[in-house]
């Protein structure tokens, strides 16, 4: 491996709190979990106790954020969950986690090309009559041309594209928001869905779990701490300020999404529909009229386009570090002499992305059934799975240095209570992973095997590292000086 220059590195203060907080909410994909996720999540889930499970889902993840943002206070590097479980718990351990995440990043990425091809298929086809009826997989093909392209360009061109997609998705929702609080529904305005009794109906361990899915991004923001002003404010502030606004912008809509057919009527209204994905349009037809239908459709097709190039910058950054520190080829660790930007990481998401996309459209998968769902729940299984990872290694690491930071509620009991909790939650997604897939039950087995093997090769990696001699051991996952 060659060593990594003083040129090749990533563009320094190029991003405030703003600019990392719309990289981890896009990836969240606010308006694509709205009208997607949350409908199933209902359905299949614990119906009217949505939105008190999104609530519980965020109070995990702020617990989490305590000890995430403490060691971020304290390490600065792109590549986030596995620079931190290196510096707690060992550079092995870190080499596992390096592999896990790309692993997470990569499949989160390319199984959103099968959402976005299909939404822009059946959208564009409705509005222009058939006109244009082309293949999901052509729209998907473009929009892996784009995402390549401003992947490989300087980072605030892809931050200012995500300012304008994102503000525009919460904009829409809210008038909808606004639009059915107005009206008081069927049945009047209703805190029923905030109660336990409704958040134990139907399903709820199903319903927390498709939960889980809608926040996953928000983690990123370290991911950028190398390219962010004053990086010690600016990522947990962009932490806390993610889930926050995530979290009660899911919780108020799902509530007004209730209210709009009334509670009683929810599950029949969800279960008469050909597809449960519809029924924020049904919502808009509704209470506001069919332009807003015909603006959320379009703004459904650049919201899963934002997650896109979100997911691709940290699996292009990902790959960058790991190339920087030995555990992946050191070419990976160069960054473009212009833009400052991991411009060969990116080439290689790129690479990847269009292979699987032709191997799932050789073999004529479905794109969102198939593509979509296999991939990104096993993307959001490995996010957890480092989650819990991480709140130890914060344990450890605090425990190692205590001159660092003085407050065991920071630096021991947040993070053993996250810990644990997402371990439990870990085990859940495994163990219910046909139901949250549509999987058969040997790829409900087989995926979920791939986060273990994942962990497992780079846990190899790093201890041929060690066994070497090499002295770049030592100082994987090390804070980067601005």
């Amino acid at each position: 491996m060659t060593d990594i220059t003083s040129t090749d590195r990533l563009r320094r203060n190029a991003l405030g709190v703003a600019a990392v907080t719309f990289f981890v909410v896009s990836a969240a994909a606010p308006l694509t979990a709205v009208a997607g996720g949350y409908p199933i999540a209902m359905l299949l889930g614990n119906g009217v106790g949505v939105p008190l499970a999104v609530l519980i889902v965020m109070a995990i993840l702020l617990i989490f954020s305590v000890g995430y943002t403490t060691m971020a206070r304290h390490i600065s590097n792109a590549g986030s969950f596995y620079a931190f479980t290196a510096r707690g718990l060992g550079g092995v351990m870190g080499g596992a986690a390096a592999y896990i995440a790309v692993l997470a990043y990569n499949a989160m990425q390319v199984g959103l090309y099968g959402l976005f091809g299909a939404v822009a298929a059946g959208t564009v086809a409705g509005m222009s009559g058939g006109a244009i009826d082309q293949p999901w997989w052509v729209w998907a093909l473009a929009a892996w041309a784009l995402v390549g392209i401003f992947g490989y360009l300087k980072i605030d061109l892809s931050a200012k594209i995500l300012a304008i997609l994102v503000a525009a998705e919460y904009l829409i929702v809210v008038l909808l928001d606004l639009a059915i609080l107005g009206n008081g529904g069927p049945e009047g305005i209703s805190t029923v869905s905030f109660t336990p009794a409704a958040f134990m109906t139907g399903e709820p361990i199903i319903g927390m779990l498709l939960c889980f899915a809608a926040f996953m991004g928000f983690e990123a923001t370290t991911i950028y701490s190398e390219e962010a002003r004053d990086p010690e404010r600016t990522v947990p502030r962009a932490t806390y300020l993610s889930v926050l606004v995530i979290g009660i912008f899911y919780a108020f809509t799902t509530w007004c999404m209730v209210i709009g057919t009334g509670s009683s009527k929810l599950m029949e209204t969800l279960g008469g529909l050909a597809d449960p994905t519809t029924f924020i349009f049904v919502l808009s037809d509704q209470y506001v009229g069919s332009w807003l239908t015909t603006v959320i459709s379009l703004l459904l097709i650049s919201s899963v386009f934002a997650a896109l190039l979100a997911f691709h910058n940290a699996a292009a950054r990902y790959f960058y570090v790991l190339g920087r520190e030995g555990l992946l080829p050191a070419h990976l660790g160069k960054t473009h002499n212009e833009h400052q930007s991991p411009h060969i990481g990116s080439v290689l998401q790129t690479v990847l992305g269009v292979v699987i996309l032709a191997i799932f459209i050789v073999t004529a998968q479905d794109p969102v059934l198939g593509l979509f769902a296999w991939l990104t729940n096993l993307a959001t299984l490995s996010v957890i799975t480092l989650m819990a990872i991480v709140s130890f290694a914060v344990i450890v690491f605090f425990r190692r240095q205590p001159q660092l930071e003085g407050s065991g509620f920071k630096t021991m009991l947040m993070p053993l209570l996250a810990g644990a909790a997402l371990a439990v939650i870990a085990y859940q997604v495994v163990t219910h992973f046909d139901v949250l897939t549509g999987a058969s039950p040997a790829l409900a087995i087989g995926l979920p095997i791939l986060v273990p093997i994942a962990g497992i090769l780079g846990a190899i990696v790093a201890f041929q590292m060690k066994q070497s001699g090499s002295a770049r051991f030592a100082q994987l996952g090390a804070h980067q000086d601005k």
